[in-house]
Formats: structure tokens, C-alpha cells, sequence
């Protein structure tokens, strides 16, 4: 069996790419199912992308990116599967897409873990609309053999398409994300308690609606408020403090962390979320207080592996809780690592995974 993987992403850069199927390339390997990974943008694409300026260099990746799926399509012959992560193109129609099924023949694995077919950005004007082409995950689904969905609200959208969906959530390798003790995971700090966040620039948004919470939590405690990202935020909270995100040092930095947060708003596109970094600090044994919204309400029972908070009230009220109570942190943290183990972990996922090239 081979494999062709089309991704967006170079390897080992983008965490929705690490998490959802480059950490199962070792079970590829030992079955002897032969791949080849294609990414659209390369390692040097990559490094402007989130930078300002460069329109030159960022408009001739988009071209190169193209040119290279191009020269892709001419060579399908000796792929039994090809896997599409998200999309063959950041832009225009799914033409790759239909090259693939209809001309080449070949099988399908598409796999998504957003709500794709929506903006994510309510204020989005209609050329970029035009340019994301929305509609395409609809059409994808339909022309994949099968259909690898992060969550089951977006499996939910993809069975409307296509009877072959896998639910696929996206999962974390234990044995990478290892929780250090109280007194390791502190020996650095210089305050009583940090609470982080960790996400790309485009996420921080996220956090906006409880700034004031940080505001007045930071009037009464000891803490610092660490921010884990590609790009440092220009948040007007003296607790604040910044770290620059690095593959490398990924979980050497999370460990810095004793009480991680996820606030989402409650709508459609949040609930295509798969709760990522909710997962990495629950394999941590670092307690979560997250907001009740898509898959979150499935990872998190609340008070017993984490807290659920919507209202300003409510984080307020439970993130002063697990400051205030190292028992229930470390409560948290065991049931969140345990719950990782037996339902988000790669081991308990792989033959989930090798299903989906299974005729």
C-alpha cells in the first residue's frame, strides 16, 4: 500500500498537522505502508507567513504552491490513498480535488478538524470569501472515499455528504506530553501561580472576553498570566508575560503552566473545535477551566477532571478555586491526564486511524 499525504504545512511546523496524523507515521512504517508527504507551502513560505510585508515573497509561495500540486497530479499513478488534510489549496475551487477522484481514480482520505464551510471571522468581506471558497468542503466530502472528521459536529456535517465518516478526534502522545511535579513544574517561577494560554495570533481573539477577569484576579492574587504564541499580544494586564512559541521546547514550556485556560465564544465555528490545547494540558496533569462549547463539554466533566465556566461570574469563581486549592489542582490534573490516556492518546487512537485506509 502507498500513501500520498497532501498537507498545507511543511512537517513538524503546524500543530493541527502534528497531532492528527504525523505522529502516527510510525505505525505507517511498521505495517510497511510505503507514503510520501507533500506539503503546499515549504519551510521558507512558512517562516513569512505570519510575518508582516513580504507580499512578494508570500504571493510567489502561493504561486510555487500551486506549480507543485500541479506537477503532483501528473505523478498519482502509484498511490493506492491520497490523504487531504483541510484542503489541496488554501484558495480557489477544489480542483485538485476533482483531478484526483474523477481523472486519476484514486481514494480520498479527507481529513478536517475546523468548520471549514465557515468564516471564522464574522467580519470577513466577500473577496476573501470568494478566494476560500467555502463551499468546497461540501464537494470534497462528497468526492472522498472517506471522510476523517476531528469531532462529531463536523462528522455530523460530513455525513450529510458522504455515508463513510470516521469520527477522528485529534489526539496526544503521552509519552511526549509527560507532567513533571509540583515542585520541578515551580522551581522557576517567580510568582505563586501562572495561569496560560497557549494558540497562534489568530486565536487570541479568543481571549478577549476575559481580560477583565485576569484584571481582577490579578488585584488579589499572586500570579502571572503566561501567554505561550507565535506573536506577542498588546494586552494591558500587568501580569502578563509573553513566551515565543518553539516546537522544540513545546512541552518544557507548557510545563511552566499550573492552571491552563481555553475560552471560546458558543458559536458554529468554535464548535468545530477539537479541543487541542485543552488536550496537551490535561496530558500535562495541568488543570483546566474551559469554556462549555463544541467538544470541550465531551473532554471536560465538570469538577471532576477540570471546570466548565461561561459567565464572567463563573471563571472568575472557578479559576479563584483551583487558585486557591492545590488538592483540587492536582485532583484535576490525575483525572485529565487519565482521561487523555484511555480516550485522546495515539495508542488508543492508532487503529482508529489505520482504519481509514482499510477497503
Amino acid at each position: 500500500m502507498t500513501i500520498l499525504f497532501l498537507v498545507p504545512y511543511p512537517l513538524n511546523r503546524a500543530p493541527s498537522q502534528r497531532f492528527r496524523f504525523e505522529q502516527y507515521f510510525r505505525f505507517l512504517e511498521e505495517k510497511n505502508i510505503a507514503y510520501t508527504v507533500q506539503s503546499f507551502l515549504d519551510n521558507k513560505s512558512w517562516d513569512i507567513l505570519y510575518t508582516k510585508g513580504h507580499r512578494m515573497r508570500k504571493l510567489w509561495a502561493v504561486i510555487n504552491g500551486f506549480a507543485r500540486r500541479m506537477g503532483q497530479m501528473l505523478h498519482l499513478r502509484g498511490y493506492d490513498f491520497v490523504f487531504i488534510h483541510r484542503e489541496a489549496a488554501p484558495i480557489g475551487p477544489p480542483l485538485f480535488e476533482w483531478w484526483i477522484a474523477k481523472i486519476a481514480g484514486k481514494k480520498i482520505v479527507y481529513d478536517f478538524d475546523d468548520a471549514l464551510w465557515l468564516p471564522d471571522d464574522l467580519q470577513e468581506n466577500s473577496l476573501v470569501a470568494w478566494l476560500k471558497w467555502r463551499n468546497k468542503t461540501a464537494s470534497v466530502c462528497k468526492r472522498a472515499w472517506k471522510v476523517s472528521a476531528g469531532n462529531s459536529y463536523l462528522a455530523e456535517y460530513a455525513g450529510l455528504y458522504n455515508t463513510r465518516v470516521v469520527l477522528n478526534p485529534t489526539t496526544i502522545d503521552p509519552v511526549y506530553h509527560v507532567a513533571t511535579t509540583k515542585h520541578e513544574n515551580n522551581e522557576n517561577h517567580t510568582t505563586d501561580i501562572v495561569i496560560g494560554w497557549t494558540g497562534t495570533h489568530s486565536t487570541m481573539k479568543y481571549l478577549e472576553p476575559i481580560l477583565c477577569v485576569m484584571e481582577e484576579l490579578e488585584k488579589k492574587y499572586r500570579l502571572e498570566f503566561l501567554c505561550i504564541s507565535n506573536k506577542k499580544p498588546a494586552w494591558p494586564l500587568k501580569s502578563l508575560r509573553y513566551w515565543p512559541w518553539s516546537e522544540k521546547t513545546e512541552v518544557e514550556d507548557l510545563r511552566r503552566i499550573d492552571i491552563g485556560i481555553m475560552p471560546l465564544p458558543d458559536d458554529e465555528w468554535s464548535k468545530g473545535k477539537c479541543g487541542f490545547k485543552a488536550l496537551q494540558f490535561m496530558a500535562l496533569e495541568i488543570p483546566v477551566v474551559a469554556s462549555p462549547v463544541g467538544v470541550n463539554s465531551v473532554l471536560i466533566c465538570d469538577n471532576e477532571n477540570g471546570f466548565l465556566a461561561s459567565s464572567h461570574e463563573e471563571w472568575v469563581e472557578k479559576l479563584q478555586l483551583v487558585i486557591e486549592n492545590p488538592g483540587l489542582r492536582k485532583k484535576f490534573g490525575i483525572a485529565g491526564r487519565k482521561t487523555v490516556e484511555e480516550s485522546y492518546s495515539v495508542n488508543t487512537n492508532k487503529e482508529n486511524f489505520l482504519r481509514l485506509f482499510q477497503i
